[in-house]
């Protein structure tokens, strides 16, 4: 066992792409966005996998064309079908019988969240705390989040995994002191493996017991 299953540890979760599976439907949507009101960035939906709302919207010059997005991201949010990958609410409740302290830091805002709510009304009662983009001031890369998620568990910092699958997210987990977990959903499996210290296709592959023994790897 490691020295992090011999004391009080704590998980911090990111959501779209390691227990949501949604990045997919994100793509799409901000591929189209990008298409009508073009940035001139390269694979911009691609480019923005982590990023808080008010960063994305910066890309786009306009004011009317900034709330037109946003008014068109509400409603798909509102509609979209929110699907959990298989095994991800199981291993939730798993380390939730174990006591283990848990938050999700997203960078979704309170109104997505609640979209979610409304379609699995148990999903925030499996969580200590829900830290959300709009309530952070430096969204990832930067790791004030999981700093924060820290916080609110009470507990060290070096003593919480960190589980995330974008770039940005992998970024702000590591230069939190984290002990971080990659699940490969929307990267490589290389480009994670580049961040984490374990590397994952799936969360489904993740078990209570690999969790708590992950252990730092210097990269």
């Amino acid at each position: 066992m490691s020295e992090i299953s011999n004391r009080q540890c704590g998980i911090l979760w990111d959501l779209d792409g390691v227990l949501l599976d949604s990045e997919g439907k994100y793509s799409i949507f901000w591929a189209r966005m990008e298409e009508e009101h073009p940035t001139g960035i390269d694979n911009f939906a691609s480019y923005i996998k982590g990023f808080h709302l008010n960063r994305i919207m910066g890309y786009f010059e306009s004011e009317e064309v900034r709330q037109q997005i946003l008014d068109e991201l509400l409603a798909f949010e509102r509609d979209m079908v929110y699907e959990f990958f298989p095994g991800a609410i199981e291993l939730v409740k798993q380390l939730r019988a174990a006591g283990i302290p848990m938050a999700i830091v997203t960078s979704s805002d309170r109104k997505k969240m609640q979209s979610l709510y409304s379609q699995h009304p148990e999903f925030p009662t499996l969580f200590d705390h829900i830290i959300t983009g709009d309530m952070v001031t430096k969204a990832k890369p930067d790791p004030d989040c999981y700093l924060m998620g820290a916080k609110l568990l009470g507990i060290d910092i070096k003593d919480c995994i960190v589980v995330e699958d974008s770039r940005n997210g992998l970024i702000a987990g590591r230069e939190s002191g984290a002990r971080v977990i990659g699940i490969a959903t929307t990267l490589s499996r290389e480009a994670v493996n580049e961040l984490s210290d374990m590397t994952l296709d799936s969360i489904g592959q993740l078990s209570v017991e690999q969790m708590l023994n992950t252990r730092r790897i210097v990269k």
